[in-house]
């Protein structure tokens, strides 16, 4: 495989992630990681982070923009000349971790489907979204670890789209005012809800209901967790664990606000997160 070189020598000054990063959204769990598997998770998880960007709130045409994006992620793995940073800076880590392409392009063209698709008629077709939107992720984390097998993927695909959907049930409102609803349109049927009333005050607790749903779903999705890190050890295993922890605490904290999410965005407590990884690793034997 022949991975682009920069189209300069600044790469070396380029900063490896933002402060944001650092402090919020880097799982906790994997600060524990030596340094050069942070960094492999650190690049691969800052383009996911731009390309969501670009898809969100990147200003003029988005389906432009994301598409010259999409040709620059092309350019990396047919050795062209790059001028996309976040992706020089993940060059080092494709030919160290012989990351594929295909999961960086899924990413992309879940935010080309944003520009389009503003809702999703059952749980479903939230799912296969999920596989464009999430997999991707899991999929060179266990790329990073050298880890990948069938069976593994397939179970890790499981976590990432429970993530997926509890993250959605975080953003309601967010998604709600940016135009999109991930909640499944048969199931806000079903509880006398449609986009146009879905945060209407009179409505809260029939939300509340949806929403608690989705995360029994997404807690369902997380019992391929076990299995998974049963297959997995060493630094593979705890990486995974911290992901499926935190999956578990977002579900607790959703569950304490008893499905409201409106009030205030329930945020995972760092207590369940580390209750929840020493759990799975006691139950999956251990780190190894």
């Amino acid at each position: 495989m022949t991975v682009a070189q920069p189209s300069n020598d600044t790469t070396s000054r380029l900063p490896m992630y933002d402060a944001r990063d650092r402090s919020e959204n880097f799982p906790v769990a994997l600060r524990v990681l030596p340094a050069a598997i942070r960094d492999h998770l650190r690049r691969v998880y800052a383009v996911a982070r731009h390309i969501d960007e670009l898809g969100d709130s990147g200003t003029g045409d988005r389906t432009a923009v994301l598409s010259a994006y999409r040709s620059q992620v092309h350019a990396l793995w047919a050795g062209e000349r790059l001028s996309e940073p976040t992706l020089m800076r993940l060059a080092p880590t494709v030919t160290a971790c012989g990351l594929s392409e295909k999961p960086f392009q899924d990413l992309v063209a879940a935010n080309l489907q944003d520009q389009s698709v503003t809702e999703y008629a059952d749980f479903a077709a939230l799912l296969e979204y999920c596989a464009l939107s999430a997999d991707p992720v899991g999929r060179l984390v266990l790329q990073i670890f050298a880890r990948s097998s069938p069976e593994r993927i397939a179970l890790s695909d499981r976590i990432c789209s429970a993530l997926q959907v509890l993250e959605h049930c975080q953003d309601v409102v967010e998604d709600s005012r940016a135009g999109r609803v991930y909640l499944p349109q048969d199931d806000l049927g079903r509880a006398g809800l449609s986009t146009a009333t879905l945060l209407d005050l009179g409505h809260r607790e029939d939300l509340c209901a949806v929403v608690s749903l989705q995360v029994l779903r997404a807690r369902q999705l997380l019992d391929a967790g076990p299995p998974l890190l049963r297959r997995l050890d060493g630094w593979a295993k705890v990486s995974v664990a911290g992901f499926v922890a935190g999956g578990l605490a977002i579900a607790d904290a959703i569950e304490r606000a008893r499905g409201d999410v409106v009030t205030a965005v329930p945020r995972p407590r760092r207590v369940d997160v580390f209750r929840h990884i020493a759990a799975l690793l006691l139950r999956s034997g251990g780190a190894g």
